[in-house]
């Protein structure tokens, strides 16, 4: 009950929750952030002697909120403070608005966070970037990693949406349903990275990482609830889930990582599945196609092939070059590369991945999929060097395990 790494994990958990409460409390992006690290601080040092609260997001808001005045009390020592009472009226003082949205769906202090992080007043990706900072935790390194930019890059990039929202006095406070819906797109993509930052976990993390799968698709969910009739939230809740479906099948006994094509799909979820198919079938039947819409078609494919050699590469090939369409990406035409190498062979595989390599030089996965179709077509010795650069770029020990394994395969 008291184990370290049991707590931490609570303590992630909780973060959004009390985040969010303070922030609305305070008003204030660092005092929020620097009230909830105090309180975890307090948490570890109380927990293990006095056992877990019933509640832990309560007791970290608590004590973060008695952190926070004492703090503001002492840099205005000589400034009349005003009464606890105010302060904790504030959020009563955002109730009858939060009642006149969507009828009371719009109750939950994290997605209400999520808009905010989302303001028009900051670039897009200073949006996601800074609501993965503060509302789910995520480290400068993990959001350097989804964005595939430096450390460097996206610690200048965060301070200075903080920076700009402070400027900007932008109110801490749920948008009206104009401004929600200017800002969904924002919203959409900053939940998907949060899931992608869980689901990117290796087996020594599942514990904490796999709450970041759960919390995307629960603030998806939560979304779907504000935008019943919008398909594209439908195709993002419908992807988190047929993804997450196959989280039982993704390792193996010793923590190896198990490719798609070798997992054993009896170990599959097939709740989610049955649930993300519906989603998606509705959605597309809209007749607005969007790229959430795409993504969700390919994994709903996957889903569907009994095995891996009755999956329609074809199909997905095609899928995956509309959403190349829809939106460029050098990611994205490695992702249809692996379907063309299934269709076409690795020859024409490796043609069409060959001018990302500038772009894709720091990304372990072109080299480890360039690798994978150098080592069919027979060149083992580029094969393992394009591997051996995988390695050298590889996040986790089980990455590197998995293109160890593809080197001691190569003949010769």
């Amino acid at each position: 009950m008291t184990d370290p790494v049991w707590i931490s994990d609570i303590l992630a958990a909780a973060r959004p929750q009390a985040i969010a409460a303070l922030l609305r409390q305070f008003r204030d992006l660092d005092v929020a952030e620097e009230a909830f690290q105090e309180a975890c601080l307090r948490a570890l040092k109380a927990w293990p002697k006095n056992g877990p609260p019933r509640d832990a997001a309560s007791w970290l808001i608590m004590v973060g909120r008695n952190v926070a005045i004492d703090g503001i009390r002492k840099q205005a020592r000589f400034k009349p403070m005003p009464e606890d009472a105010a302060i904790s009226d504030l959020s009563d003082a955002e109730a009858p608005l939060a009642e006149q949205l969507d009828h009371a769906d719009y109750h939950d202090d994290i997605l209400r966070l999520l808009f905010v992080c989302c303001h028009p007043d900051l670039p897009q990706t200073q949006q996601i970037a800074l609501a993965l900072r503060i509302v789910s935790g995520l480290s400068v390194a993990q959001i350097a990693r989804a964005f595939l930019v430096s450390e460097d890059a996206m610690e200048q990039r965060i301070t200075r949406a903080k920076r700009k929202v402070a400027a900007a006095q932008v109110p801490f406070e749920a948008p009206g349903a104009i401004e929600r819906s200017e800002r969904l797109a924002a919203v959409l993509a900053m939940v998907y990275l949060i899931f992608n930052e869980g689901y990117t976990h290796d087996v020594a993390e599942h514990g904490a990482k796999a709450l970041l799968c759960e919390e995307a698709i629960r603030l998806a969910r939560l979304l779907l609830r504000l935008y019943p009739a919008e398909p594209e939230v439908m195709a993002l809740t419908a992807l988190l889930l047929l993804q997450h479906a196959r989280a039982e099948a993704r390792f193996d006994a010793s923590g190896q990582v198990v490719l798609l094509e070798q997992q054993d799909r009896a170990l599959w979820d097939q709740r989610r599945i049955i649930e993300g198919r519906a989603l998606i079938d509705k959605a597309l039947r809209h007749g607005r196609p969007g790229p959430y819409q795409v993504q969700a078609a390919i994994a709903a494919l996957h889903a569907s092939a009994n095995s891996a050699g009755e999956t329609d590469w074809a199909q997905i090939g095609l899928l995956y070059g509309t959403l190349e369409r829809m939106q460029p990406s050098p990611v994205v035409t490695l992702n249809r590369a692996v379907a063309v190498a299934k269709v076409q062979g690795p020859e024409a595989a490796l043609t069409l991945i060959e001018p990302l390599a500038a772009q894709l030089n720091g990304y372990f996965y072109f080299h480890g999929a360039r690798g994978a179709f150098l080592k069919d077509l027979g060149r083992s010795a580029e094969a393992r060097a394009a591997f051996d650069r995988a390695i050298a770029l590889a996040r986790s020990p089980i990455e590197a395990a998995h293109i160890r394994q593809q080197i001691d395969s190569l003949a010769g």
